[in-house]
């Protein structure tokens, strides 16, 4: 198992977006976050369903995102909300779940994020990425201070490749999370290796 999130995106998959979980599953992700946020819930659900039959084949966890009423029903352990549905989330809602994580930009937001009962975090975007074209990175500094505040796990998300994911590790993240690579990439095996030697 790796210290890589991939983050998926239909949009960005070069082929059949099944086939294509299938090979990025069979390189050991840390997990597989189902982020296809144009779906509505029950098209999210019968999509979230074949997802977690091919995560669960490779031994890698499958995080749901955004619909936590369909990760409940499907029985999901891990959920990643945006901050303002977390906040709407129920005690026992959450108590549904081993993982709930979140994307936060600042500080506060994580701290608020830790409260809420997460336990990991994706902070980004760290460099420039296509995903977020004219808004400013926030740069390693700003990953180290949430990572060095941080009392649980942080993810870099944005523009993380082979030549730049060491830097979020020595900027104390637990790893980076990555979507248009694995996404789009010619040799997801490749792609990998690639970026676990980086």
């Amino acid at each position: 198992m790796s210290d890589i999130i991939c983050i998926t995106n239909r949009k960005l998959c070069k082929g059949d977006f099944v086939e294509r979980i299938k090979a990025v599953a069979e390189t050991k992700p840390k997990a597989i976050i189902l982020r296809e946020k144009d779906l509505d819930e029950n098209e999210y659900t019968m999509l979230a369903e074949k997802i977690m039959l091919v995560c669960a084949k490779y031994y890698v966890p499958c995080i749901l995102h955004s619909f936590s009423g369909a990760a409940i029903r499907l029985n999901a352990d891990a959920v990643h909300l945006p901050l303002p549905l977390l906040r709407k989330m129920t005690e026992r809602e959450k108590a549904s779940f081993k993982h709930i994580g979140t994307s936060c930009h600042s500080l506060a937001e994580a701290e608020e994020a830790e409260t809420l009962g997460c336990t990991y975090l994706i902070t980004g975007h760290i460099f420039d990425t296509d995903c977020k074209r004219n808004i400013p990175s926030r740069g390693l500094a700003f990953l180290s201070e949430i990572c060095s505040k941080a009392k649980i796990p942080v993810y870099a998300i944005g523009g993380i490749n082979r030549l730049n994911i060491s830097s979020v590790t020595e900027a104390g993240a637990a790893g980076a999370c990555v979507m248009s690579g694995l996404m789009g990439c010619e040799n997801v095996r490749l792609y990998m290796e690639e970026l676990k030697s980086g």
